[in-house]
């Protein structure tokens, strides 16, 4: 088991220690614990485990060494289950509601009898939440909308866990002799930021063995249905995937139509229609008569279609990118000639805002650079959090100057193949001003400024506070401009479009944070604002090395947001970023 992995569990361990009212300074000495462990870099904690040493490590003491060491060997520790066992599961689930954390639900457990997410919705519809010390009723009023969003949201996931289900289930299925082809359809395909559930469209002569391979793969926990051609299953996660097996020369008609979007697809039909043709699931085929479109297609003549590129060329139009099938204008631009070469993976040279276990990251500067460079990277931005997320451990002036001098360092000494830029992710305050001095920004190659208090600000007041920050002239680019968590909380209140226009006049660009449970700014707006000049940079707000990957979620909303290569910042070689910032900072 990995630091990471090691340090998530210790945190569950204080979490269930503070939901059964333990100690606060045993809680403390978890947290810590997660936090001490994860400043070490990987490889020592594995020679420190394997020498007995840990209590080398300042803060951690015997009964923690024992606990991580457990873990770092066998990958599971028997106190940690047997805490488990002792938290009402329903107590866990509290924590998914915003604005609770451990102490409320203790209270709420302790004088109200909360033990699930149905009792707390009882306990506040009937007001006794508000009655509660620390409570009030603006909290129940909070707690009562967190409940609702989380009763809306449930039946959807979000894209990358989904995706993590579907990448081995499409791998397996592409596997089977029985298989011919093999895609996955529907708002995955589309790379929809929310997924409902999961469809998989094969074409394979003997469907048998695929339906049982399907049907029984690990994780499964119920077949909703089988048959000889469609196949439903419910994942442990409650995710739902269904299979659709096709004959071979139906299989290219029935992509299009499984991957959506309903608004798409009753566009493309229209557009056969006016042509003296239907177009279906099962194939294209002349229209009119009182005979089915599938039996036509049993009955029609010549080769089927190899490719979706075919199908769209019957029709008079250019291939149209699964992203862009939105009913938004695609079609259109098909048929003129002028959809996007849209951004690809492979056009990202580097990111931004990236976090360090200097404030609340869970890898070291070293470590993050190391992951950058193993990825091809030729840059990678530091963006820590600045001093007023105390919450996050916020780098204070001395803190960060030193941080921005060790990158300098590591640069000059050319340590890594990847250039690292140092910067922060600067909180933007009630009023619009910045967390520190214009004199320390100025240090700095650049500046990601975000909201990340005082939320509940109206409209106007946030879309004031929001332009004053970008009219800084040491802001170069605005993080996760809405705050929204995606199936969690909603953005705050801001006029988009009026803050897009600032960001055009002073040349700053806005993050498309990639963390895939924000997703933020949201791609429906990209289009018209690029149009327009927005520069975009497609941020991972990773906080960790694995999260750099979260690149990949931030592209796909990029293609659905029509985005090129030239409108992104960061697929720039770094010479062209290098002078871009030195420009920005003139």
């Amino acid at each position: 088991m990995n630091k990471a992995q090691i340090a998530d569990i210790l945190d569950d361990i204080a979490t269930l220690l503070e939901l059964k009212g333990e100690n606060p300074f045993k809680v403390r000495a978890y947290r810590s614990g997660a936090r001490l462990l994860e400043s070490v870099e990987e490889a020592e904690l594995v020679r420190l485990v394997a020498e007995d040493n840990l209590r080398s490590v300042p803060g951690i003491g015997e009964a923690l060494a024992q606990k991580i060491t457990e873990l770092q060997r066998t990958g599971r520790l028997e106190f940690y289950e047997k805490l488990k066992a002792t938290v009402e599961p329903g107590l866990v689930e509290l924590l998914q509601i915003p604005g609770l954390g451990p102490k409320k639900i203790l209270a709420l457990h302790r004088q109200l009898g909360v033990t699930s997410v149905a009792d707390l919705a009882a306990a506040c519809a009937d007001g006794r939440v508000a009655e509660l010390d620390g409570f009030g009723v603006k909290t129940q009023e909070k707690l009562l909308a967190g409940i609702r969003n989380r009763e809306a949201y449930g039946r959807r996931h979000i894209w990358w866990e989904a995706a993590a289900v579907a990448d081995p289930i499409l791998a397996g299925l592409r596997g089977l002799p029985q298989v011919s082809r093999a895609e996955a359809a529907g708002s995955l395909r589309r790379g929809l930021e929310t997924i409902g559930d999961l469809d998989f469209l094969v074409a394979a002569a003997d469907g048998a063995p695929v339906m049982d391979w399907f049907t029984t793969r690990p994780g499964v926990v119920e077949v909703t249905a089988k048959g000889e051609t469609k196949a439903s299953v419910r994942y442990d996660d409650g995710l739902q995937a269904d299979l659709r097996i096709v004959p071979a020369e139906q299989f290219v008609f029935a992509l299009h139509h499984f991957s959506g979007s309903k608004d798409h697809n009753v566009q493309m039909r229209q557009r056969a229609l006016a042509r003296g043709l239907s177009l279906s699931e099962w194939g294209l085929v002349p229209a009119g008569g009182e005979e089915t479109v599938k039996a036509k297609v049993a009955a029609a003549k010549g080769p089927a279609l190899r490719s979706e590129e075919e199908l769209f060329a019957q029709l008079g139009l250019s291939y149209i990118p699964p992203e862009l099938r939105e009913g938004a204008g695609e079609i259109e631009a098909a048929e003129q000639g002028k959809l996007p070469r849209l951004i690809e993976l492979g056009d990202l040279r580097g990111a931004f805002h990236c976090h360090t276990t200097a404030s609340d990251g869970r890898n070291t500067l070293a470590e993050m650079a190391a992951a950058a460079a193993a990825l091809g990277w030729e840059y990678l931005g530091l963006a820590d959090h600045s001093k007023s997320s105390v919450q996050a451990n916020g780098l204070n002036e001395e803190r960060l100057l030193r941080q921005a001098q060790e990158i300098r360092a590591i640069n000059a000494a050319r340590r890594y193949s990847t250039h690292l830029f140092a910067g922060v992710e600067c909180d933007i305050r009630a009023d619009g001003r910045l967390d520190y001095d214009d004199s320390v920004l100025a240090e700095l190659d650049y500046v990601v400024a975000s909201v990340h208090n005082a939320m509940t600000q109206d409209e106007a007041v946030m879309t004031a506070r929001i332009i004053r920050a970008v009219e800084n002239p040491h802001t170069t680019m605005l993080g996760h401009l809405t705050g929204r968590v995606l199936l969690r909380r909603e953005g705050y209140r801001v006029d988009v479009a009026k803050v897009v226009d600032a960001a055009i006049a002073q040349g700053v660009a806005i993050e498309l944070n990639a963390s895939p449970w924000r997703l933020d700014l949201d791609w429906r707006h990209w289009r018209k604002a690029a149009e327009r000049g927005l520069i975009c940079a497609i941020n991972p707000d990773a906080h960790d090395t694995e999260g750099l990957t979260h690149v990949r979620a931030g592209v796909y909303a990029a293609r659905k947001g029509w985005l090129t290569r030239e409108q992104v910042i960061n697929t720039r070689p770094l010479a062209e970023v290098q002078q871009w910032l030195r420009l920005r900072r003139a």
